[in-house]
């Protein structure tokens, strides 16, 4: 079962009264538009305007102070002067308010004094049991109820269509925005909640709410930060198990767009690449256009989500069909070709055709308009696909053609409720809406039609995901005091479970050599020094050592070249480890997000991860299941697989090491910044999978 919604956030969204503190007779001002739009869209509950200088607002009666409100408010209207702002909240939790959205400005997003007062003002709402969506804050309306506690000048342009689509944003412009779009596109998104600082209510929260309303079958998201992990990721958790998808626009991506994005909203973007792992992990379909965005939620709300999606296509142009068989191809959505049978059947109709998929019926069936009635049929049912676009280019604003192009392709859909049709057309916005009305999903460029189904499926198996492995039990061990060196490290990683080599430190080159004599020639010497970690930048590394004579050059050697690199640096001993060969390098490792905390990371070694960034990350912790996942998601998989008659490689020693070092990253608490194992040789299957190298970082 789902938790519970956020308390207070129903008062918020859905009051059966609301009071605006400032308001303005004037409806085109900030504290005026709200009662102008909710008095024009016929809001249900009571509105009650608060101003001292006025007996009426808007023809509705005013009242001095908040206090003097008959009956009470479960939500309020914040729209006075910064300076005001402290005096508002009091006002609020004095008259019992339940939530209130402060449009009021100039707190946090500015400056350090204003994010006090901000804080100050939080702390009046959380003691007096009140909400606060904001402050700096568009507001939000659900117009379904007609309630526009909003002051976006948007709707003088038109009004939210009905529909199943909620938008939850950070930002209250971009929000708004959406909102219109929705609108223009003829795509129903009757409710927006935009959170600004989110000093209280997070957008976690609000999708939380979302995805628990019976209302919302799809949640839009447009975010600049995460504030709080922990929540968000719950509430996509919810959202996930109550099988509504959530289409997110996360930006911030550049290191420009970072900074921007932290002084819009005082939030922190966080790694990119660590949002998008964990977000795709989550379920969630992250885009990179506010037209994708749209697309994507659009087809959403047909409700279907196959979780072994495929691709049938039903054209009348050969170049389309290639067209959408380079994007489907690039996005991993797979096109099987029609059973011969059907095949053949078709070849029959129309010996012109070529009927495998894409099926391409020709103009020819345009002389009998039943044969693309049988051709789409075919796709359908004998093909099996569970998504499918018909792409007619103009012919589906023909007025010749389009009508009885429009009842047959709707014989065949009709039989097929379960699938996913989307139509590729040029045509006048009142020819689209024709279609539209008889159900179709119309897109002019069938490229973003394929974008859209691929986000189905992927809904689809998201939504269908069983219970995860649970991650294995591990002692973790305490944490040095100080930081660690080489040696250090490798007690750590031997203590959770992860092969370590027999390795010995040797303070002397006579220790040395003895050390090598019972470990077994050839040998590797490393310098073991908490204070200089790149020990091959600074020629603290000798590989190969094949007898007595060469262990003693060695030895020498590191050290000398430890004092020329750092003359301060402590400097431990010599570390004598067998030569471990025979496998294929990877790097496994920690890293502390500061959104998200722990973030396990998986690589092969080399130019994979130094120049390819061919990597895998996931949060901490995770069962051996999703580490294996994560191994066999690298591109360069198939070294570890055995391509070009390579060995096998025992992945599922490399997937245990992983797994132990997630949960060892997740216990250890935030003294722990990083664990770098580079490279942990993975030998042949069944061998295991051996660390070679590694570092901890601790935090001050």
């Amino acid at each position: 079962m789902s938790v519970p919604a956020p308390d207070g956030l129903t008062k918020l969204i859905r009051p059966d009264s609301l009071a605006v503190l400032g308001a303005s007779n004037d409806p085109t001002r900030i504290g005026g538009r709200p009662i102008a739009y909710m008095k024009t869209r016929g809001f249900p509950g009571a509105l009650h305007p608060v101003n001292p200088n006025r007996q009426t607002v808007q023809g509705l009666t005013a009242y001095p102070r908040l206090a003097d409100v008959p009956g009470p408010v479960d939500a309020a209207i914040i729209a006075v002067p910064a300076a005001s702002a402290l005096e508002a909240v009091r006002d609020c939790v004095a008259k019992g308010v339940k939530a209130a959205i402060m449009f009021t400005a100039g707190f946090a997003e500015v400056d350090e004094p204003g994010a006090a007062a901000q804080a100050e003002i939080v702390a009046v709402a959380r003691a007096g049991g009140m909400r606060l969506l904001g402050p700096n804050c568009l507001g939000l309306f659900d117009a379904a109820r007609g309630y526009f506690p909003i002051f976006s000048a948007s709707f003088e342009n038109g009004w939210p269509l009905p529909g199943r689509i909620g938008i939850a944003s950070q930002s209250g412009a971009y929000g708004s925005h959406l909102g219109a779009l929705c609108r223009d596109r003829r795509v129903g998104a009757p409710l927006l909640v935009t959170t600004g600082n989110e000093a209280d209510i997070t957008l976690g929260e609000v999708i939380h709410w979302m995805a628990e309303d019976e209302a919302t079958d799809v949640i839009a998201v447009y975010a600049e930060g995460i504030r709080e992990a922990g929540s968000f990721l719950a509430a996509i958790e919810t959202a996930r198990r109550n099988r509504k998808p959530v289409v997110m626009m996360k930006v911030g991506r550049s290191r420009l767009g970072a900074a921007a994005a932290k002084s819009h909203t005082a939030s922190i973007a966080g790694d990119d690449a660590v949002t998008d792992a964990v977000l795709r992990d989550a379920g969630v379909h992250r885009v990179r256009t506010t037209e994708e965005l749209v697309d994507i939620a659009h087809v959403a709300t047909r409700r279907i989500y196959p979780v072994n999606n495929t691709l049938g296509v039903i054209t009348i142009s050969g170049g389309a069909g290639v067209l959408i068989s380079d994007a489907a191809d690039a996005l991993g959505l797979p096109m099987p070709a029609m059973p011969q049978e059907a095949q053949a059947r078709l070849k029959a109709l129309i010996p012109f055709s070529a009927p495998a998929n894409p099926v391409d019926c020709t103009a020819q069936a345009f002389n009998d308009m039943s044969v693309v009635g049988t051709f789409a049929e075919s796709m359908l049912a004998d093909g099996g696909y569970a998504s499918a676009i018909g792409f007619f280019t103009q012919v589906g604003a023909s007025a010749s053609v389009a009508p009885p192009l429009r009842e047959q392709l709707k014989k065949a859909v009709a039989k097929h409720p379960d699938r996913l049709f989307i139509l590729s057309i040029l045509a006048p916005v009142e020819t689209v809406k024709a279609w539209e009305a008889d159900g179709f999903l119309v897109f002019e460029d069938p490229t973003r039609a394929v974008v859209a189904l691929a986000a189905m499926g992927r809904f689809g198996e998201a939504f269908a995901r069983g219970p995860r492995q649970a991650p294995p039990e591990v002692a973790a061990p305490a944490l040095p005091e100080t930081a660690s060196d080489e040696a250090g490290a490798k007690r750590i990683l031997s203590a959770i479970g992860i092969a370590v080599p027999a390795e010995e430190v040797c303070a002397t080159a006579d220790g040395a050599v003895a050390a090598a004599r019972r470990i077994g020639f050839p040998v590797a010497l490393k310098l073991v020094s908490p204070d200089i970690v790149h020990k091959s930048e600074a020629g603290g590394v000798k590989l190969g050592l094949a007898d007595d004579a060469a262990v003693r050059a060695g030895f020498d050697a590191i050290l000398r070249n430890a004092a020329a690199h750092n003359p301060q640096a402590r400097v431990t001993g010599v570390l004598v480890s067998p030569m471990v060969t025979g496998g294929v390098e990877c790097v496994i490792g920690l890293n502390r997000d500061p959104v998200f905390g722990p973030v396990a990371m998986v690589g092969l070694g080399g130019v994979f991860v130094e120049v390819l960034r061919d990597v895998a990350l996931k949060l901490c912790p995770f069962g051996e299941d999703e580490a294996l996942a994560m191994i066999r998601s690298l591109r360069g998989f198939p070294l570890l697989d055995g391509a070009r008659g390579r060995p096998k490689a025992d992945v599922r020693a490399l997937a245990a090491a992983l797994s132990r070092l997630s949960v060892f990253g997740a216990a250890a608490g935030p003294r722990l910044q990083s664990v770098d194992v580079n490279p942990i040789m993975v030998l042949p299957e069944g061998q295991g999978a051996v660390a070679l190298d590694a570092v901890i970082e601790l935090a001050d």
